[in-house]
């Protein structure tokens, strides 16, 4: 079984960008993590391995300065390699029991479950502490064919486990996915695209006042 959370996460999700120059990346990312930033996971569709083992030691030690747990996007091993909290897999990243049991008991692990309550339930089952739905809006950080519903969120909540909500989210509608029963709003280009990042990492924080 996953672990439980007596007091569910709640915040901003901020998902980095396809940054090639590590010391950019740390710079960007640097001046978030204390403005409302509940959990960074590290994102680069585009690096190769040795760029991605460097930066994701960077932030793991950017994280623990800011007490942010840092996640690894599509590579449980290499979060575990660094010391990361833990990792999220997509459809295609792996197997989440095998994740869950290289990972071990205490660590963040979640998965992308798109439109479908069934891969939520077996993702849980087999070792998800979060499961991730999206896209809910329009996003142009990836390649989208599902569109969530809001009211997937509120059927999710039986599963026990914090639920995520991404793609195309923003400060004016992220609050009607939290009342919804988002606990975290997963955010990258709202936030990195924005012309004042710490602003916007704000106003995402707000939807949850």
């Amino acid at each position: 079984m996953p672990p439980r959370h007596d007091r569910p996460p709640r915040g901003l999700y901020l998902i980095t960008p396809d940054e090639p120059d590590t010391a950019r990346l740390l710079a960007r990312v640097s001046p978030l993590l204390g403005e409302g930033v509940a959990w960074l996971q590290y994102r680069n569709k585009a690096a190769g391995a040795a760029l991605r083992r460097e930066q994701a030691v960077a932030l793991q030690a950017l994280c623990a300065a800011a007490a942010v747990p840092l996640l690894v996007n599509d590579a449980a091993s290499l979060a575990r390699e660094v010391g990361a909290a833990g990792a999220h897999l997509g459809e295609d990243d792996g197997d989440i029991a095998a994740a869950r049991a290289l990972l071990g008991p205490g660590a963040i692990l979640g998965a992308s479950c798109y439109d479908s309550l069934e891969l939520a339930e077996r993702a849980v089952a087999a070792g998800a502490s979060y499961v991730a739905f999206g896209a809910f809006f329009p996003t142009t950080s990836k390649t989208v064919t599902r569109r969530a519903a809001p009211a997937l969120l509120a059927e999710a909540a039986r599963l026990g486990v914090p639920r995520v909500a991404i793609g195309g989210i923003t400060a004016d509608n992220g609050r009607a996915l939290v009342e919804a029963g988002a606990d975290l709003l997963a955010v990258i280009g709202g936030v990195f695209d924005a012309p004042d990042p710490v602003a916007a990492v704000r106003a995402y924080a707000g939807c949850f006042r």
